[in-house]
């Protein structure tokens, strides 16, 4: 059966959007971002509480999409905070949905990627696929250790348009991405920059606990003897201190904006802490560049930026007069996510691929 007979419907919740669209092979056939007001959210409770009203949402969206249900073949959602796992495309199982329904998971809209891409799917016969979750974990075990026994370094990062760029880089390249090594750095509200060898991620900062550079929200890596007296000075709760580094951080706390283009008009017209916080920014992201240089041993095909920032031509530019010595620097602006998934599902489809069971 050829590709384009193979529609899939593609489901991405986020914090206060749906994303949802219908591929037919990988040609774009329909899509909507459905925005929830957080009055809207806040009223159904919790995130779980939230997966009812945007099933509703996607269903509307697929009802007028003029695509019928049971000619879909498959339904992706969005992988959440599961258990580590190998990078893949993964069927949708119970073991999965329980574990999505966990506080851990259920703190991050994702996890009602699965739960509404198997509700969907189930009555219609057809299976139901997460790609590339956030929890893909292929590091080395030297790249584990942290310096304390009582805690490990983990994987958590942008792992679905992290490896959906690098295969794109790597097929420009024509090198397999199975035979290639590539830093990825993943620019967003939070930046993650990944170690690619050989398919595998070797190694990554884990940018949903700080570490790393600073970001538009994050704060990254600080000095870790003043963040300990900071979180006993009495001034803050475990709550607050855990909301000032991963939603307060950063750009917003230096510049009461997480918006890089309101910052950078801000440098152009004169103001010095804007400036120098986005050469900060840049200067972090380009070490930690280096950082994954040094796992991968010096040896690069290509470094990729990709991610909402790598539309700033200023702030790339300030990247690459610092690491374009590596190795070639390429550019993805934005995210690939919504094709990533369908592309997953595809390789699952067509048989170049087999899914995986979440265990």
């Amino acid at each position: 059966m050829a590709v384009s007979s193979m529609p899939v419907l593609v489901i991405n919740p986020g914090s206060t959007s749906t994303k949802v669209a219908i591929f037919d092979g990988e040609a774009l056939a329909g899509e909507r971002v459905i925005r929830h007001s957080p009055q809207e959210l806040a009223a159904l409770g919790g995130i779980a509480q939230q997966k009812d009203l945007r099933a509703l949402h996607v269903r509307s969206f697929l009802q007028e999409s003029g695509v019928a249900p049971k000619a879909l073949r498959a339904v992706v959602g969005r992988g959440g905070m599961l258990r580590p796992v190998r990078s893949g495309t993964y069927a949708v199982n119970d073991r999965m949905l329980e574990d999505l329904k966990t506080p851990l998971a259920s703190s991050h809209a994702s996890a009602l990627g699965a739960l509404i891409a198997a509700e969907i799917a189930r009555p219609l016969g057809i299976p139901a696929y997460v790609v590339d979750p956030v929890a893909v974990d292929e590091m080395d075990p030297v790249a584990r250790l942290s310096g304390l026994p009582e805690i490990a370094r983990r994987s958590f990062f942008h792992a679905l348009n992290a490896k959906a760029v690098a295969r794109d880089c790597a097929k420009l390249l024509g090198v397999p991405y199975e035979e290639a090594r590539f830093v990825v750095a993943h620019m967003g509200g939070g930046i993650s920059v990944s170690a690619h060898c050989k398919g595998r991620v070797i190694d990554v900062n884990d940018s949903l606990s700080g570490e790393g550079p600073l970001s538009p929200e994050r704060s990254g890596s600080v000095p870790l003897t003043p963040l300990i007296e900071l979180c006993f000075s009495g001034g803050f709760t475990k709550e607050e201190m855990l909301d000032k580094v991963r939603r307060g951080g950063g750009l917003l706390a230096y510049l009461g904006t997480s918006d890089l283009a309101a910052a950078e008009r801000r440098a152009e017209e004169g103001e010095k802490l804007a400036r120098e916080v986005i050469h900060a920014m840049a200067y972090q992201v380009s070490k930690q560049i280096g950082a994954m240089a040094a796992a991968l041993k010096g040896r690069i095909n290509a470094i990729v930026l990709t991610g909402g920032l790598a539309r700033s031509e200023r702030f790339v530019a300030l990247i690459k007069e610092r690491v374009d010595r590596f190795a070639p620097v390429f550019c993805y602006p934005g995210e690939q996510e919504m094709l990533a998934m369908a592309k997953g599902a595809l390789r699952v489809l067509t048989g170049r691929e087999t899914a995986l069971r979440y265990e």
